[in-house]
């Protein structure tokens, strides 16, 4: 009966919503790198250093949407070397990947100590407040969770429905997802595959910073070491969960998030006062794996995912 309550529960949809808002923002940004056909697994670090440079910059005086946008370009940033090791040179992006999410963190926390050396709490901000839309809040259950949110949480849809747009019904998206596929004839139409590879990867980084800085100016209002938590190792499985669509993926995000949630709640019930917290802590995780072993099975992994691309080689 506390489940149920749980499931009926208005504050349960919202937190849903709440907690898959990064995971979406980074999703689509790891989805539309490998569409391109690089695999970013530099997103963790990527998010911990959108995470810190939104924060700081709103700590420094900057506007909230001031902090969203030097996260994204501290991201683009971080993209823009990933794609010129893995793009043009063709190292393996695997190396890459983790060599940036090592780069990305530790930068972050030698400038989270050279700006605040005295600290030994960090600072609070004050974060976006929630719009609540007039008449759609209303609703029973789902107002809540879907019209009364902070801006990026409206954001992280709108980037979706973008996403989908652009992949699906401009020549943009069809040559990032021809460059993913068959790199040879897009070449063969006198495109480069490294610019659209190589844009590919700084825009997707720069929405993998933004959902890190969704942490910070929206969930929380501080910045700590490691409020990322692997919510980006989390975002690539949900990329193979969604088959490489953003609709799946979202469904996939909202799905993870809405196991978190639960969680979180059924802590607080009686079930929660006998079973080991560890548990409760770990189920999101064993049934996304679930989750993603029953759907992966029949997803389609674009061709060229990994394959590098020199003009002229066969």
């Amino acid at each position: 009966m506390e489940m149920l309550d749980i499931l009926l529960s208005a504050s349960f949809w919202a937190a849903t919503v709440r907690i898959a808002a990064p995971l979406i923002f980074a999703t689509m940004g790891e989805l539309l790198c490998e569409r391109a056909g690089v695999l970013n697994l530099g997103i963790e670090g990527i998010m911990v250093a959108g995470a810190f440079a939104g924060w700081i910059a709103v700590w420094a005086g900057l506007p909230l949407w001031g902090g969203v946008a030097v996260a994204m370009l501290a991201g683009m940033v971080f993209g823009l070397i990933h794609s010129l090791l893995s793009v043009p040179f063709g190292l393996s992006q695997h190396v890459v990947g983790i060599g940036i999410t090592l780069l990305a963190t530790s930068l972050t926390f030698y400038s989270y100590r050279v700006i605040l050396p005295e600290v030994s709490s960090p600072p609070k901000i004050d974060t976006f407040a929630v719009w609540e839309i007039p008449l759609m809040s209303d609703i029973p259950l789902l107002g809540p969770a879907l019209f009364a949110q902070t801006p990026l949480v409206y954001l992280a849809f709108g980037v979706v429905i973008a996403l989908s747009y652009v992949m699906y019904r401009t020549p943009l998206g069809l040559a990032v997802r021809a460059a993913g596929e068959s790199p040879a004839a897009v070449a063969a139409q006198g495109l480069s595959v490294t610019a659209i590879r190589m844009g590919a990867v700084i825009v997707g980084s720069g929405l993998m910073a933004v959902g890190g800085a969704f942490l910070t100016l929206s969930a929380f209002d501080s910045f700590f070491f490691d409020m990322v938590n692997g919510r980006g190792w989390i975002c690539i499985a949900l990329v193979v969960f969604g088959a490489w669509r953003p609709g799946k993926a979202l469904l996939g995000a909202v799905l993870f998030a809405g196991f978190d949630a639960f969680q979180i709640r059924l802590q607080q019930t009686d079930i929660g006062a006998i079973v080991p917290y560890q548990i409760f802590l770990m189920t999101p995780y064993v049934l996304s794996i679930l989750a993603l072993i029953l759907v992966s099975r029949r997803a389609e992994v674009p061709a060229a995912l990994m394959v590098p691309f020199n003009k002229g080689e066969r």
